[in-house]
């Protein structure tokens, strides 16, 4: 994978999370998971490294804003 650039985590709240993961399925699994809580740039594909297990994926979290999902979620509970 690319170096992590400084803007990604420029300011507090943001997050780059890298996965390992057997495969495709479980690596974009968890990924799903992440972009239901938090607003997420995924990743579209996933990268094998030659001589390490599995896969690898990165994506981008911003803490700061819930997905639109959590602002459903809240709406309907009021």
């Amino acid at each position: 994978m690319k170096p992590i650039n400084e803007v990604h985590v420029a300011e507090p709240g943001l997050v780059v999370v890298e996965v390992a993961a057997a495969d495709d399925e479980t690596a974009f699994a968890f990924q799903e998971a992440l972009a239901a809580r938090w607003a997420t740039a995924t990743a579209e594909r996933t990268s094998r490294v030659p001589g390490e297990p599995g896969v690898r994926l990165r994506c981008y979290l911003d803490l700061r804003q819930p997905s639109g999902s959590d602002d459903m979620h809240e709406q309907s509970n009021t």
